[in-house]
């Protein structure tokens, strides 16, 4: 049984950094993607970072490119996103996800981010969320 668990929100001030880690288990980690999305009350839930494990190549929202890095580390089956310059409007409830199956390319990673998977190759793993709350 796979299991996503997140760790790191909280509640800051703008401008400072916060670092989120989502554990897995019983997850086979290589030539994967996984992700990062948030949600705030009355939106849909947003994709803002994902990762191809195998050639570690990476996709990020615009409005978090360059504040944000995402990154994984193998050995202790972890990703983790180090979040930057944080602002008010990155108040949210922060969800690492996974997908099942291997993608047939690292951009089939961005589609299921950004919300233009086809059906097939989607994030279908999730944790329980982590929020985070950045005060002006």
């Amino acid at each position: 049984q796979v299991q996503l668990v997140e760790s790191g929100g909280g509640s800051v001030q703008a401008g400072v950094s916060l670092r989120l880690s989502c554990a897995a288990s019983g997850y086979t980690w290589n030539s994967k993607c996984v992700a990062w999305f948030r949600q705030t009350p009355g939106k849909e839930r947003e994709g803002i970072a994902a990762i191809y494990t195998s050639l570690i190549h990476t996709f990020y929202h615009p409005s978090v490119k360059g504040r944000f890095t995402i990154s994984q580390d193998n050995a202790e089956n972890t990703m983790v996103l180090q979040m930057d310059a944080l602002k008010p409007e990155d108040t949210a409830v922060y969800y690492c996800a996974a997908m099942s199956r291997i993608p047939r390319f690292p951009n089939d990673c961005n589609y299921a981010l950004n919300g233009h998977g086809d059906g097939v190759f989607e994030y279908d793993y999730w944790g329980q969320g982590t929020q985070v709350t950045v005060s002006s």
